[in-house]
């Protein structure tokens, strides 16, 4: 069984030729250098014509030729779970090609009895690890890769934590790498968040400062102090429990990598309460030196 593209021809291009032209001008734009030592990316998962321009500066550290296996960490926007969940499908589909997916990492995670099985539907009515499919076809065209995505729940502290302690060996394995999906601050009514400190002067300064603050934090490595911020500031970071699990999992693996963020973006500026954004931002996590 397969997942179909089932954003392709709304949320991105669903014509191969164009998508991969816009990708490939997106990747160009953030200046790569492939760094053969980056185990994960934080990236976003809007519409591409709101996130595609950030997402490719996450995307464009990938090394393909050092990489066989890509875990993908996905929040769940429809579907109410306390666990992770797992596809029932074998492929994901793209209009770059098909992605197979590793049932044998799969057979694993079940032995744990922590994963729950995503039924299909909610498996395509799921856009956050589907928009960072496209760029996975895309770098690794003409490599062999395979996928393995992983749906996190709204989980508690202590599930975040056994979750990474349950990864966290795939990060030693230089040819895994990790692909965390998450938007940063959704703001305004609609989101029911409009958090404001007018020192900063207009509100989306206001937001940058908050979501930079964040991601200050994020790049600490600290699970801990991400909650803490968490719990202080209720920052509409969709992505919030894969992000929580990926730094659980640095916690407890050997590799001890370092996460930089390189990019931020906004939909667009909120200036008066009746405006809102969503942010976004792309990061990546290698290996330390030290």
């Amino acid at each position: 069984m397969a997942r179909k593209a089932s954003h392709a021809g709304t949320w991105y291009n669903e014509n191969a030729r164009e998508l991969a032209e816009e990708l490939d001008r997106w990747l160009q734009a953030a200046n790569p250098s492939k760094r053969s030592n980056a185990r994960a990316v934080i990236a976003p998962h809007a519409g591409y014509r709101y996130s595609g321009r950030c997402a490719a500066y996450a995307f464009a550290n990938i090394d393909p030729q050092t990489i066989s296996r890509v875990f993908l960490l996905g929040p769940s926007h429809h579907h109410f779970t306390r666990k992770c969940a797992l596809s029932r499908t074998s492929v994901y589909k793209t209009p770059l090609g098909d992605l197979p997916i590793d049932l044998e990492i799969y057979e694993e995670l079940k032995t744990t009895g922590r994963f729950e099985d995503m039924d299909l539907s909610v498996d395509e009515a799921e856009h956050s690890m589907e928009m960072h499919l496209p760029y996975i076809a895309r770098i690794f065209q003409g490599h062999s890769v395979k996928v393995v995505p992983i749906l996190v729940g709204a989980l508690s502290s202590e599930s975040e934590a056994a979750y990474g302690r349950l990864l966290a060996k795939y990060i030693d394995d230089p040819r895994n790498f990790f692909s965390v999906s998450s938007d940063f601050c959704h703001w305004g009514s609609r989101f029911n968040y409009t958090y404001y400190e007018k020192k900063h002067g207009p509100i989306y300064k206001s937001i940058e400062v908050l979501d930079q603050n964040g991601m200050s934090i994020i790049e600490t490595g600290d699970p801990r102090a991400f909650k803490d911020y968490m719990h202080e500031y209720d920052n509409t970071i969709c992505g919030q429990h894969p992000i929580s699990v990926f730094l659980n999992m640095t916690e407890y693996s050997n590799t001890k990598l370092q996460i930089k963020f390189l990019q931020y973006e906004q939909s667009s500026h909120c200036k008066s309460m009746r405006d809102s954004s969503v942010s976004y931002a792309s990061a990546v996590a290698t290996v330390s030196a030290s």
